[in-house]
Formats: C-alpha cells, structure tokens, sequence
C-alpha cells in the first residue's frame, strides 16, 4: 500500500536533474526541474558546497556532477521511493515503458531517415505531408505514453515535470519548430531518454 505522494526536496530534484540529463547549463537545468533559475542556481551553489556538484565556466561550461554527487543521488533517490512505498508501481509503469520505446526509437528513425526504393536518405522536411504523418504517428504514441506518465506521477509526483516537457515538445514540433522532435535539447526524444535514466536509476537498474 503506497504511503501518502511524496513531494521530493528542491535540492533533490536539482541533483538528480544533473544526474538525469547529464551536464548542463543553469537554463537546462531549470527547464528540467521547473524551478525557476534563481532558485535552481541557488540549490546548485548548496550542492557544490557540499561537494556533490561542479561548476565551469565559460561559453561552454556548466554543472555536473562529482563521484560523490551520483552516489549521493542513488542513495537519496532511494531512500525517496522507500519513503513512498511505490516500488512496485513504478516498476510497473517502467514495464510499460519498455513497451513504448521501441516504438518512440523507430518514430525518431523515421522523422530523421526516409525510406524509398531500397535506399535509406536523411529526411531533409522539404515533404510536409510526410512529416505531418509521423508528426501524427507521434500524436498517438503520446496518447499511450500518457497513461505511463499518470502511473509514475502518481506513485511519485516528480515524475509529472516528464509529462509536462514531453507535451511541450511535441506541441512545439507540431507547431512548426521541428528540432522538437529528435533535434533539440528540449525534444520529444530527448526528454523521453532522459525519463528513461530517471527510471533506471529511480529503481537501481544498471544501463547496459
């Protein structure tokens, strides 16, 4: 019997945003936690102080997250769905997911390749009407990725920043800005991906 929605700390959801999408600037990381960037930065500055993040600076820099930072995550993240007591529904919906990605990965190969008389060609969007059908394709696929969504965001609520982003991008892309599909920091696929490690490392399943 799951235990009453468990609200996860802000500097958690910082820290395991890092853990989640990898090195980032302050915007990334903001966009991925839906914290506003002054309190982003804020928790950010907490966990460098404790050694758990790194900071670069420059054109190029960011935060990351040190050795002790990523156990720090596995320890807390743990902790969070022991607290919880959703183990079982989460794991559940990763079932599920596992289901779907499959046919997300074949979407995001059609959106970027094409297919005709025995030759595969990079797709270059000058074809509307094909885009439009996988951008279609996509639009269902959503309607079946929700429900996995509502099942992790009700063992556990950080999980709805997922359904959030997942809709943004794909109105995004359905509204012309088609990097939003496989192309863009912000995309269907990356975001979808970076669910996919908060799974993993959510229930403690090595990525092979």
């Amino acid at each position: 019997m799951p235990n009453t929605p468990h609200s996860t700390s802000t500097g958690l959801l910082v820290l395991h945003a890092l853990r989640c999408i990898g090195f980032a600037g302050l915007a990334r990381v903001s966009e991925a936690t839906g914290l506003a960037e002054l309190e982003t930065e804020s928790e950010l500055i907490d966990l460098a102080v404790a050694g758990l993040v790194t900071h670069i600076s420059g054109d190029f820099g960011g935060w990351g997250l040190t050795e002790a930072g990523r156990a720090a995550d596995a320890e807390r993240i743990h902790a969070e769905l022991v607290a919880a007591g959703t183990h079982t529904e989460v794991a559940k919906a990763y079932d599920a997911f596992l289901v779907l990605n499959p046919e997300l990965l074949d979407l995001c190969a059609a959106w970027q390749t094409r297919f005709a008389d025995g030759v595969t060609t990079p797709n270059d969007h000058t074809d509307p009407a094909y885009d439009s059908r996988i951008l279609d394709r996509l639009t269902d696929f959503d309607q079946r990725a929700d429900v996995v969504c509502a099942e992790l965001s009700a063992a556990l609520p950080r999980f709805q920043r997922y359904r959030t982003r997942l809709t943004d991008a794909l109105t995004r892309a359905k509204s012309g800005e088609l990097e939003y599909v496989t192309n863009s920091t912000g995309s269907y696929h990356t975001v979808w991906f970076q669910l996919h490690e908060d799974l993993l490392v959510t229930l403690g399943i090595p990525r092979h």
